[in-house]
């Protein structure tokens, strides 16, 4: 069955049960503490399981002088139904290998008789519990309709317990705790529904099934039950009225009846329980947690999860909706076609993020949902945003664009670009992106306008690539700004401010050192988000780790809402923070040759990946400052310390505003061969700083390679031997 029929069964159950769910949940916590409470009373023997009939009996007829009945209830408290030696009635807890009274029974209290009454029927009776069980019964459903989702998510049952990515807090929880609580869930749904069954005669027609009265083998009839039966398999006894051999004891077992002579032990008659009386028996134990403290207590948290679980469903449901389609033009007048293929709406937020600036610069833009590809008479070009679904599978939303692609032919050519969004996590990134890319790519009336772009984990940095190519090909400028496509984030890491340089009149740049969770995990090369103002803006750092911890270096500009934020911290102060992957931008594992080029602040990340070379790659670092400054004096003292310990080999510096007037191009320049040789034996040049002067290290660097005669610097590119992360 499709994704979309177990996704809107699951929904549509929990929409109809949920708030008596959360009725049964919270009074079913309730019991489960009632349960474990009940198992802390003193009133159990000890070695309890190990009591047989022959070892007690003889002692409690000898303690009392008439007894009428002995019962064992679900906490294994003796109750005993007598007369003392004293003529005084006793009906108390009893230590079966004594006689001794340990208590008298205690009724439940009226607060938890109200909770029990209204966990089974609401105050409905009859009608009551019949409702109850149809509840029951769609729990049943939704946990099997949810297991299924998970089954579909992790890529089949092999899978089901491996790492789930988090998207969100909601979601991520929403599987997690999923997983871990679906079979106590499952036994308290499928337990809850059989003993409604029962309780309205389901199995048996009108009349109850009575108990069976079976055929005695020789052996029964002579071996004494008292040496084999364990007073733990005892439900009650009846105990004769005289020493008459022919009164007997009426034992009822867990699963029978039986008469045995008061004498000699032997069954006389034997009484099976109906197996549906068993089952219901069994259903009440699991179901109530009253037969075990522990699994009581995992019912008390399986109820709390489906609490958890009523919210984070609801939360994702409204996550959905939010992404809702409002288009301002008809798709039959549009130029812009953006389709939209979304498991959890995320891909929506960066397709109406491009329709909104389409529109402002006076274009006309539709967006839709894949499964709602249709004709576009005056289209120019369609866009697809789409993410991908379990085992490279299409999102709900997008299941039928192969069906509609084949019917819907378009009368005019026209441009098509995909971008694909996934999770490296899954070996099958963007596997549903990659397909419609090539299907479209045969469309006779299609004709691709930029290769497919992929982006992982919602990356806005990755997106603003896309954005810059299509934007400088259509002409069309877009925003490049990644805070742009981001959403106002939640669940930011928390930082703790170890130490900031000091600025003064001569320095505007000072490092900053954060100091991370240890659970957080980073690499020179990633990029630090900060949000000055607790919003939406947002300001990237790149970041490089220094001894375990974050470091950056900021120019303070005049009114910088970034810089100023982080030029005003203090040691100790906290901060909120997040840390965007990038590792098209970390230092290569392969190459081991490194040129590192900077300006500017853009050394940060060059100087954890210096001080993290324990591998000692041969790495060059180019740098260009104005002048020479106390930061400048530092960053020489490192490389020093670097270059003794082989993790550098040497640091060019150029000072434009000092008396040589040196920029980092002219070093390019200077070491031309240097550079050649670098590029044609698999080095790697890695650019930070400024665009203007990556665009200007990347002219000199393609001047060099057509004059020497080797690869163009593009084909370099492509070779992935020049990376680049300038702003």
């Amino acid at each position: 069955m499709t994704l979309s029929f177990w996704r809107y069964a699951h929904l549509a159950l929990a929409l109809f049960s949920s708030i008596f769910l959360l009725l049964a949940s919270v009074t079913g916590i309730i019991l489960a503490v009632d349960a474990v409470q009940e198992k802390t009373l003193p009133y159990k023997a000890e070695n309890f399981n190990k009591i047989t009939l022959e070892e007690t009996l003889p002692i409690l007829k000898k303690a009392y002088p008439e007894i009428t009945e002995l019962s064992v209830d679900y906490n294994q408290f003796v109750t005993l139904q007598a007369i003392d030696e004293n003529g005084n009635d006793v009906n108390a807890y009893i230590d079966p290998k004594t006689g001794k009274v340990l208590g008298t029974p205690v009724k439940k209290s009226e607060f938890i008789k109200w909770i029990t009454s209204f966990h089974r029927s609401l105050f409905l009776h009859e009608a009551g519990r019949f409702f109850v069980g149809v509840i029951s019964f769609c729990l049943l459903m939704i946990s099997l309709s949810g297991f299924v989702l998970v089954l579909k998510r992790q890529r089949g049952i092999r899978n089901f317990f491996s790492k789930v990515v988090k998207e969100y807090f909601a979601q991520y929880y929403h599987v997690v705790l999923g997983r871990l609580a679906l079979i106590p869930i499952l036994i308290i749904a499928l337990t809850g529904t059989y003993l409604s069954l029962e309780r309205f005669n389901f199995f048996m027609g009108e009349e109850k099934a009575k108990p069976v009265k079976t055929e005695l083998s020789a052996k029964a009839k002579t071996t004494s039950i008292f040496k084999t039966t364990l007073l733990a398999d005892v439900k009650k006894i009846e105990f004769p009225f005289t020493d008459d051999p022919e009164e007997y004891y009426i034992i009822e077992l867990k699963d029978r009846e039986v008469e045995v002579n008061q004498v000699t032990g032997a069954i006389i008659s034997e009484k099976l329980s109906p197996m549906t009386a068993q089952y219901a028996a069994l259903s009440l134990d699991l179901h109530t947690g009253r037969i075990n403290g522990i699994w009581a207590v995992i019912l008390a948290i399986a109820c709390i999860n489906i609490l958890f679980f009523i919210y984070s469903g609801f939360a994702i449901t409204l996550k959905r909706r939010s992404s809702r389609i409002k288009n301002k033009f008809k798709a039959h007048e549009s130029t812009f076609i953006l389709l939209v293929g979304s498991e959890n709406g995320s891909s929506f937020r960066f397709a109406n993020a491009i329709s909104k600036q389409l529109i402002s610069h006076g274009h006309k833009v539709f967006i839709t949902e894949l499964n709602r590809f249709a004709a576009y008479p005056k289209a120019e070009h369609i866009i697809v945003f789409s993410s991908t679904h379990g085992l490279g599978d299409a999102p709900s939303n997008g299941n039928k664009f192969k069906a509609l692609l084949e019917k819907q032919n378009q009368e005019q050519q026209i441009n098509f670009s995909v971008v694909g969004f996934g999770s490296k996590s899954y070996p099958d990134f963007c596997g549903f992106a990659v397909e419609i890319d090539q299907l479209l790519a045969k469309q006779n009336w299609a004709e691709r306008y930029l290769d497919l772009q992929t982006v992982n984990d919602k990356s806005a940095v990755e997106f603003v690539e896309w954005v810059k190519l299509w934007s400088a090909k259509t002409g069309i400028p877009l925003a490049t700004t990644p805070s742009l496509y981001n959403h106002v984030p939640k669940g930011l890491d928390k930082l703790m401010v170890l130490d900031k340089t000091p600025i003064s009149d001569t320095e505007h740049t000072f490092i900053l050192t954060l100091r991370a969770n240890s659970r957080t995990k980073f690499a020179s090369g990633d990029l630090l988000a900060i949000y000055p103002a607790n919003d939406s803006r947002e300001r990237l750092y790149s970041i490089g780790n220094h001894s375990g911890n974050i470091q950056l270096v900021v120019k303070l500009h005049p009114n910088g809402f970034g810089s100023g934020y982080l030029n005003n911290l203090e040691p100790g102060n906290v901060i909120k923070a997040k840390i965007l992957k990038n590792p098209a931008f970390h230092l290569p594992k392969k190459a081991q040759k490194v040129a590192l080029i900077s300006n500017g602040t853009g050394i940060a990340p060059f100087l954890g990946m210096i001080e993290q070379n324990k591998a000692k790659k041969e790495i060059h670092l180019y740098s260009g400052f104005r002048m020479i400054t106390p930061t400048l004096m530092a960053y020489k003292k490192f490389a020093g310390i670097m270059i003794q310990k082989e993790h550098l080999e040497h640091f060019h510096v150029a000072l434009s505003r000092e008396a040589e007037h040196i920029y980092v191009m002219d070093l390019i320049k200077n070491d031309a061969v240097f550079f050649m040789n670098l590029l044609k034996n698999g080095g790697v040049i890695m650019i930070c700083g400024s665009l203007a002067m990556q665009k200007d290290v990347e002219v000199i660097l393609d001047e060099l390679c057509l004059s020497n005669g080797t690869k163009t610097l593009l084909e370099y590119k492509e070779n992935g031997q020049l990376l680049t992360d300038c702003y």
